[in-house]
C-alpha cells in the first residue's frame, strides 16, 4: 500500500523543456513535488504523485498551464497545392493574425492567458457601407501584476498589426487569476526529525525481534522439556 501511494502518475505530455520546468516551479511554489522525464521525439512528461494529482492540474489550470500552442501565418498559409476562395482566403488571414497576436500578448510579463480575436474590414455588399475592422483582446494576468499600465501598449501593438484597425475599435479586458496556493512548509530541524523518528519505528521493532525470538525459542524448549518430565512425587 506504501508503494502503491508513492507512485507517480502523468499530468502532461509532448511538452518542452522550458515549459515543463516552468510547471514544476509552480508546482513545488505550492507544495507539490513534480518530475520531468523525456521521452524520445515527443518532448518531455510531467509526473507527480498519484494522491496530488488533482490538486495539481488545478493549480497548473489557474496558472495557464500548459500554454497553448499558436499557429503562425507560415503554418495557417502553407502550399498544400489546392486553390483557395477569397473568403477562405480572408478567413485564414484574419485566423491567423488572430494567433500571432494572441502569441504576442501572452509573452507579456505578467499574463497568464491571452486571446486576441480580430475581425478584418468587410464591404457591405447588400449596401454602400463598410463594415471597419476590429479587434477584441482577452488577457487574464497573475495576481500583483499591473495590467492596467499595459493597456495601451497593447491596444497600440495590435492596432499597428491589423490594417485599417482604428485605436477606437479596439477593446482590451483584464481578469485576474486565482492566487497561487503557497504550502506552509515544515522548518529543516522539524523534518529531520520526522525523519529519524520514522527511521527509529522500524530499526526498534528489527532490533527486538532479532534479540527477542532466541530467548522465545529457549522459553518454548524448556516448557517442552518440563512437560515430558515425570510429575514430582512429594
Amino acid at each position: 500500500m506504501l508503494l502503491a501511494a508513492c507512485g507517480q502518475t502523468e499530468l502532461y505530455s509532448k511538452l518542452s523543456e522550458s515549459q515543463a520546468n516552468e510547471m514544476i516551479a509552480v508546482l513545488q511554489t505550492a507544495g507539490i513535488d513534480a518530475s520531468k522525464t523525456e521521452v524520445a521525439e515527443k518532448g518531455w512528461t510531467l509526473s507527480t504523485a498519484q494522491g496530488d494529482f488533482a490538486q495539481a492540474v488545478k493549480i497548473l489550470h489557474t496558472q495557464g498551464y500548459p500554454r497553448e500552442e499558436f499557429a503562425s501565418l507560415g503554418t495557417v498559409f502553407k502550399k498544400e497545392g489546392f486553390v483557395s476562395s477569397p473568403t477562405e482566403e480572408r478567413a485564414r488571414l484574419q485566423w491567423g493574425l488572430s494567433q500571432e497576436l494572441s502569441r504576442t500578448v501572452s509573452e507579456i510579463d505578467g499574463v497568464v492567458q491571452a486571446r486576441v480575436h480580430v475581425a478584418l474590414a468587410d464591404d457591405d455588399r447588400l449596401g454602400d457601407r463598410k463594415r471597419p475592422a476590429s479587434a477584441a483582446v482577452f488577457i487574464k494576468y497573475r495576481p500583483g501584476a499591473n495590467m492596467d499600465a499595459q493597456v495601451g501598449k497593447v491596444k497600440a501593438m495590435v492596432v499597428n498589426a491589423v490594417e485599417g484597425l482604428s485605436y477606437e475599435k479596439v477593446s482590451v479586458s483584464t481578469f485576474p487569476a486565482q492566487p497561487l496556493p503557497i504550502a506552509a512548509r515544515a522548518p529543516a530541524d522539524n523534518m529531520v526529525r520526522g525523519s529519524i523518528a520514522a527511521l527509529a519505528v522500524p530499526i526498534v521493532l528489527l532490533v527486538a525481534a532479532f534479540f527477542g525470538y532466541p530467548g522465545f525459542r529457549r522459553w518454548q524448549q524448556r516448557r517442552r522439556i518440563a512437560a515430558a518430565l515425570p510429575p514430582v512425587e512429594r
